[in-house]
């Protein structure tokens, strides 16, 4: 290990959403992984991490909300370590409530918030107390649609090159009428392109397809869109990396999901890969209709 400090990451969220799925997934990668530890017990362990010869200078922590004052502790763990020079990235998992109750009721479990109430009182009273946490992370997850293995995958992508400086960007397509992706830091609207569902042979394709794309890339003010969100995303980008913020999602959407919003999020990656960025493009609903 070298003589700097660790890199340093908090996995928190809701609970069921995958917080011991993502430390596995971080075990897997080489990084020190500690479950379930107390936000005030953060310094300690960075300081433990940096004193000994550890076989690794990365270092996670899995905190939960089972003490009360999880958000003041973690807060001032947080501006502490700050403080020290210890750059700590916070990676919050969330779910749909109707997701977390059906996971609960699967292994048969109660939530660890809800006392003698019901689950989705436990489920509402654990996301008041987060809500803080949630909107100050350098990373959100929505797993409601994720398996563990997709989890594990997001994981992977977004810590497996580590040694890679600069703002990681994953790029979602989404259709409006499944709900926007509750994980984007910055949402974007394609409606305003003709729609390739009402071309008959066009229909049965996605935005992958080249027929599709070259469709939707052809309308008036496709291209001009893509030069101007471009420049735009630059800018945001370059002051997300002066602010410290090392992940950034980026949702594209349309009516379904499966064309517009496609074509537009495979050219938008490309153009920001280009610009240097470490960009992963994702489709949230093709094949969902």
């Amino acid at each position: 290990m070298s003589t700097t400090e660790p890199a340093f990451v908090v996995i928190t969220g809701m609970s069921g959403a995958g917080r011991s799925t993502a430390a596995k997934a971080l075990e897997d990668l080489g990084w020190f992984v500690i479950d379930n530890l107390p936000p005030g017990l953060l310094s300690s362990l960075a300081e433990e991490a940096g004193r000994v010869n550890m076989a690794t200078d990365r270092v996670a922590a899995v905190v939960d909300v089972r003490s009360l004052a999880f958000t003041t502790d973690l807060n001032a763990a947080i501006e502490e370590l700050d403080g020290r020079g210890v750059g700590v990235r916070v990676v919050f998992l969330e779910a749909s409530d109707e997701e977390l109750v059906r996971r609960f009721e699967n292994v048969r479990r109660p939530h660890p918030l809800q006392g003698d109430g019901r689950l989705v009182d436990g489920i509402d009273r654990e996301r008041g107390i987060l809500r803080e946490v949630r909107a100050n992370a350098d990373l959100v997850i929505d797993t409601s649609l994720l398996n563990v293995h997709e989890l594990r995958k997001k994981i992977v992508s977004f810590f497996g090159g580590e040694d890679r400086p600069g703002l990681k960007v994953n790029v979602v397509s989404f259709g409006y009428k499944y709900g926007l992706p509750v994980d984007a830091d910055l949402v974007v609207d394609c409606r305003f392109l003709p729609n390739p569902h009402w071309v008959p042979e066009l229909r049965p394709m996605n935005g992958l397809d080249a027929p599709v794309r070259d469709y939707v890339l052809s309308q008036p003010g496709a291209k001009e869109f893509l030069d101007g969100y471009e420049e735009v995303f630059g800018v945001v980008a370059a002051g997300y990396t002066r602010e410290g913020k090392g992940y950034a999602t980026l949702a594209v959407g349309c009516t379904g999901g499966k064309h517009r919003s496609v074509a537009m999020a495979e050219q938008l990656g490309a153009r920001l890969r280009e610009r240097g960025m470490d960009v992963q493009v994702s489709h949230r609903d093709v094949g969902r209709e």
